[in-house]
């Protein structure tokens, strides 16, 4: 692989970490602080991709005015989701798990009656193209690896530096202890659902924007976001950020190196030997 090529495979990688560590990161708040995995957070994330694209298409806003308004409706979406699906059914694991299955099937036939089957695009906020040492970067790609960077310094310093952020700490340690000493569950909750949708909404408007749209695109967000929280460690935010990191360079590295069939496997067989020798993941604990 010459090192223009390497360099090239090496951005797209960063720009899937940027795609994947979003996703990972919305079902890692939601882990831990309602202890449930939401399945149905990939249909979050299509639904993102679908409120930019209409905001931008539809009413001709500049995405970045799009984003935000999608960010807050699908924020807003996942309030509603915790107060009426989930919050009834708190500490019930396999019915929580149930209902969201269950969301799939909702989201997604709501999306594909409003806007049908046929994938759909538009075009990226950022054109163009960055030459260094000869190596041609794509501004679409560098500006996903920005976004996430962003994102993530935000959230970390969110919840290290704000009292909110150290009642979700506390929340996602010890959930009865939190309760004892006056943290709201519920409000804490809420919030959690709305920040973890909000950043499913920021990489499904990314992606729209990159590549298409589908009213199934979820199902391939869901699988890769699981992939990271397990391969980082359960309800671990550094360990996601790992996660996603290794599995979006293999996605983008090895499939360069060989077929993308074969780079899957590969990517897989990777995974399944970290966990091997460490079954709670990178950053998680026993």
């Amino acid at each position: 692989m010459s090192s223009v090529a390497f360099f090239q495979s090496l951005l797209n990688g960063l720009a899937s970490s940027g795609i994947y560590i979003l996703i990972a990161l919305g079902l890692t708040l939601v882990l831990s602080i309602m202890g449930i995995v939401q399945m149905s957070h990939g249909e979050i994330y299509m639904i993102g991709a679908y409120s930019a694209y209409y905001l931008v298409v539809g009413l001709g806003l500049n995405f970045f005015l799009a984003l935000l308004i999608a960010i807050i409706f699908v924020g807003c979406i996942g309030i509603f989701l915790e107060r009426v699906c989930f919050r009834p059914f708190r500490g019930e694991l396999d019915r929580a798990v149930i209902i969201s299955i269950g969301l799939i099937l909702v989201l997604q036939n709501i999306v594909l009656s409003i806007a049908g089957g046929d994938p759909r695009s538009y075009s990226s906020p950022v054109t163009g193209v960055l030459r260094i040492f000869g190596t041609a970067i794509s501004w679409e790609r560098l500006f996903i690896v920005l976004t996430g960077i962003v994102l993530l310094i935000a959230l970390f310093l969110f919840i290290r530096k704000t009292k909110t952020g150290q009642a979700m700490l506390a929340i996602s340690q010890d959930r009865e202890g939190a309760a004892l000493q006056g943290i709201n569950i519920d409000r804490i909750s809420s919030l959690a659902m709305f920040l973890g949708c909000g950043l499913a909404a920021v990489a499904g408007a990314m992606v729209g924007a990159l590549f298409s749209m589908s009213p199934t695109m979820g199902s391939f967000a869901l699988m890769k976001g699981i992939a990271v929280i397990v391969l980082g460690g359960l309800g671990s935010i550094p360990g996601a950020v790992l996660g996603g990191l290794i599995i979006g360079l293999i996605d983008g590295i090895l499939p360069v190196l060989t077929t993308s069939h074969i780079a899957g496997l590969i990517g897989f067989a990777v995974i399944i030997l970290i966990l091997i020798f460490r079954p709670q993941g990178i950053a998680g604990h026993e």
